[in-house]
């Protein structure tokens, strides 16, 4: 959080939690959530990163927030936090225990990325291929061939989350028909 800019973000935390409106921090967004509310955000001890796809594992409360959740989620980072403080842990995984949290009814935190899409893919394995070569990562290859295999869990599962959260788009009803 040494960059102005993250510092301006992690405070304008402040207005969606007092105000209880939703927001949802995925990866970098999750860390600073976390860090906000008091976590400890921290560097792998042995320098592992999570490049690639993972399993994660969803806790009980997890499971009544959206089931099932995908086996394996797309991960890119290399920082992980500690759960903080009244927030409810969801997933969990190996090298980074805490994978998704809840705070208050209308937060959550995701430390890997559901939204990732081709396009996302080959850009990041692309100008930052140097991280495909950290200590656990996966190398540049085994993302395309994971994403094949785990995708459309990720996104049913993506999908299915946000309708438990959001709720159903409205639809408006129809004009009637004067004639």
């Amino acid at each position: 959080d040494t960059t102005d800019f993250i510092r301006r973000e992690i405070d304008w935390l402040n207005v969606p939690l007092k105000e209880k409106k939703p927001f949802l921090g995925i990866c970098l967004g999750a860390q600073m959530l976390a860090h906000h509310l008091g976590s400890r955000v921290y560097r792998h001890p042995d320098g592992h990163a999570e490049v690639g796809y993972y399993p994660i594992r969803p806790t009980e409360i997890g499971r009544t927030v959206c089931d099932p959740w995908p086996e394996q989620v797309y991960q890119w980072h290399r920082e992980g936090f500690d759960l903080p403080l009244g927030a409810d842990l969801l997933a969990e995984g190996d090298s980074f225990p805490v994978q998704a949290f809840r705070y208050g009814g209308a937060a959550f935190a995701l430390q890997f990325h559901p939204d990732v899409t081709h396009a996302m893919m080959c850009r990041w394995t692309t100008r930052g291929h140097e991280r495909t070569l950290l200590p656990n990562a996966k190398p540049r290859v085994a993302h395309f061939a994971d994403r094949a295999v785990y995708d459309p869990a990720g996104r049913a599962w993506l999908a299915a989350f946000l309708n438990h959260w959001l709720g159903q788009p409205e639809v408006a009803p129809q004009q009637a028909s004067i004639g």
